[in-house]
């Protein structure tokens, strides 16, 4: 039977200022894709092109949360979690002419206060890769244009959310968007060529510091950031091209993102040397509007890479033998995370508090007997927690932990054959079933809640 998911004995981890949560985002769980005045996005054009999902899945229905989020809110409250993280879909709630979408808000407006009366908190993604197709026929990210729309978008929403919202969050995952979207065309809109990647991804990241300053002056006093997701990369080869190979990868994977965001300026590297000639086009005062203070920076870890040179001017990745491995194929390495965040204080002074926004693994889950036995996803967690909780040891200013994902839905390109949840959702009839790991995660967080003092509880916003 399910054990306890929790960190290190006398973790900060398991006080009451830490927040834990789940994690969700729009066109994963919501279906209902023509409903309710909802335009079209990138997605729905990607992934109903052949080819380009694994087994052809679509959004087109995944978890039907745009008619069950009552029950799944309840869900969630059941768990136990202190907060939920959940993204707005952008075709939802506006039209292509820039005006709201009144439908598309109640369905939030709604969600969002069966949430805060059930005492759970509100962390808010904007841009959770759904870009509205009317923009992608305009050219999407490698628009400049793309980067003003967004903060009209961010504009309205946090207009018309405001009040409703503990934290809100401008981008899920650039680096996915840029390179999966516009660089080797994994993702929507499914373009491949480095130069796109730069371009896009210098887009996105002005649309971020555009949209900070619209939701700071629609929804004042409410925290704001941004979302990375970060990889590790090391060689197992002391070859000096091969360490180059290693730098060069993190270089991408993370300093990309994080660089410009925090130190004003791109790594140059990425275009002398690993993508020659992909340099972006950035206008005078774009980088002062990129590194706006960020109240916030949420991270999405889940895997490590061994790294090799390509013999030429990148790196390939050159999977360990005798490591285990997720349902993805990922590595998992949790030390990766607390070298990570480590790395990021040491060269980022002015790093901002972190939450960790994502972690999780895929597994093949199944019901048998009424009962998800994941215990490699029970042990996963409870040893990225452990991670975490050391680097806080080392300094690290980590607010709160994110897990993904609260339920099964449509893994992006790879459809629903893979499984984050930590609840099953049975596609065909929709049931959620708790796996072991929510189980466990729940009985922490129980035990954690019992264990607090009333005046600890109330410090932190929640009802004794």
């Amino acid at each position: 039977m399910a054990d306890h998911i929790a960190p290190p004995a006398g973790s900060a981890m398991a006080e009451p200022g830490f927040l834990w949560g789940v994690a969700t985002a729009s066109y994963q769980i919501e279906g209902a894709i023509d409903v309710d005045g909802r335009l079209p996005s990138i997605w729905d054009t990607f992934s109903a092109t052949p080819g380009k999902t694994l087994g052809g899945d679509t959004g087109e229905h995944a978890c039907e949360h745009y008619t069950r989020w009552a029950d799944d809110v309840d869900l969630i409250a059941g768990l136990g979690v202190d907060a939920y993280r959940l993204s707005i879909a952008w075709p939802r709630v506006m039209h292509a002419d820039g005006t709201p979408n009144p439908q598309g808000f109640d369905f939030y407006r709604r969600l969002l206060a069966r949430l805060g009366a059930h005492g759970v908190q509100r962390y808010v993604t904007l841009y959770h890769w759904d870009l509205p197709q009317h923009l992608e026929d305009r050219g999407g990210w490698l628009n400049r244009d793309t980067a003003y729309r967004f903060a009209d978008y961010a504009a309205l929403v946090a207009r018309e959310l405001s009040g409703l919202v503990e934290g809100w969050m401008t981008l899920n995952e650039p680096w996915c968007s840029a390179f999966l979207g516009y660089g080797n065309g994994h993702h929507a809109p499914g373009l491949a060529d480095p130069r796109f990647a730069t371009q896009a991804m210098h887009h996105l990241l002005l649309g971020h510091g555009l949209a900070l300053e619209a939701i700071r002056a629609n929804d004042p006093g409410t925290p704001c950031g941004i979302v990375a997701n970060v990889g590790r990369g090391t060689s197992d080869s002391a070859d000096p091209a091969d360490q180059e190979a290693a730098r060069l990868y993190e270089l991408q994977h993370n300093d990309w993102v994080l660089q410009p965001l925090l130190a004003g300026s791109y790594p140059t590297d990425l275009w002398d040397k690993l993508w020659p000639g992909s340099a972006p086009l950035v206008l005078p005062g774009d980088m002062d509007v990129i590194r706006r203070p960020l109240d916030f920076l949420g991270i999405n870890y889940y895997f490590h890479s061994n790294l090799h040179s390509d013999g030429a001017t990148g790196f390939r990745d050159v999977p360990l033998e005798g490591v285990e491995r997720t349902q993805m194929g990922w590595e998992v390495c949790p030390q990766g995370l607390e070298d990570l965040l480590r790395r990021f204080k040491a060269v980022y002074p002015n790093l901002p508090p972190i939450y960790i926004t994502e972690n999780g693994m895929a597994s093949d889950d199944t019901v048998v007997d009424g009962r998800v036995d994941d215990t490699q996803r029970q042990s996963y967690l409870k040893r990225h927690f452990a991670a975490v909780s050391r680097a806080m040891d080392a300094g690290v200013e980590v607010r709160g932990y994110f897990v993904w994902s609260l339920m099964d839905n449509f893994e992006w390109a790879f459809g629903y054959e893979r499984r984050f949840g930590l609840v099953h959702v049975d596609y065909g009839t929709q049931v959620r079933t708790l796996k072991d790991s929510a189980l466990a995660f729940q009985s922490f967080l129980q035990q954690r809640r019992a264990a607090a003092t009333p005046a600890a509880l109330t410090t932190r916003g929640d009802k004794p």
